[in-house]
């Protein structure tokens, strides 16, 4: 039986990324959507409280560490699904750990220490998730700041300030390098209904499917 793919919707605070991955899956036959963080887990039910309660305290070597944790809850799960032949729709994965730990670290303050120097580096981030599923194709949404902040719900939790939002941005677009991995477009869903989105994203999966190799082993990070 051919594996699954791996597809991931990477994103901003509230740039659409549940919805449309709510869509791309309804549109597979066989299809299973993990969305992350996963909070209902003993680790997810951490990171909820350290999201949405913002006197809740956490070092930011503990958080990347336990964002990375929860993914590996999942991992078993994943790999499942995919050798089941379902296509396996992501909603945040990886990048999001690593974009938004260095948004907090990404400057060359001469002060920071050892630890805040580790912090704003890709290499040292991405450890924690070598041997994870890597996707076979990532679609990251971009779109205006001003039209994010307008949205419901926006300012609710820990994350969601336009100024780190902003940083964030630039460390999703310093990571995802579209020149050396082919899996991944970055998609601009600025001005769009959500059926537009959903028809541009369609349109792009549809696109890079033709280099997806359902036959090769799954690769990892």
């Amino acid at each position: 039986m051919p594996r699954g793919q791996l597809i991931l919707i990477e994103g901003l605070d509230r740039s659409g990324k549940s919805t449309q991955a709510s869509y791309l899956a309804s549109k597979f036959p066989q299809s299973k959507l993990i969305k992350f963080p996963d909070r209902s887990t003993p680790i997810g039910k951490l990171i909820n409280e350290y999201l949405t309660n913002k006197s809740f305290s956490l070092s930011d070597q503990s958080a990347h560490l336990l964002f990375s944790a929860n993914r590996w809850e999942l991992n078993h799960e994943i790999q499942t699904a995919l050798n089941d032949g379902f296509f396996v729709i992501l909603d945040r994965y990886i990048y999001s750990g690593i974009a938004y730990t260095l948004a907090k670290h990404d400057d060359d303050d001469e002060s920071r220490t050892i630890s805040d120097s580790q912090l704003g580096d890709v290499d040292w981030l991405i450890g924690p998730d070598r041997g994870l599923p890597k996707p076979d194709l990532t679609l990251f949404l971009t779109l205006d700041l001003e039209e994010i902040s307008k949205r419901k719900g926006w300012g609710d939790e820990r994350y969601e300030m336009q100024d780190f939002q902003s940083k964030v941005k630039q460390c999703f677009l310093k990571i995802l390098n579209t020149e050396t991995d082919p899996s991944i477009s970055i998609v601009d869903v600025g001005q769009k209904s959500i059926d537009e989105v959903s028809t541009l994203l369609w349109d792009v999966i549809e696109s890079k499917n033709k280099h997806v190799l359902i036959n090769d082993p799954i690769s990892y990070i």
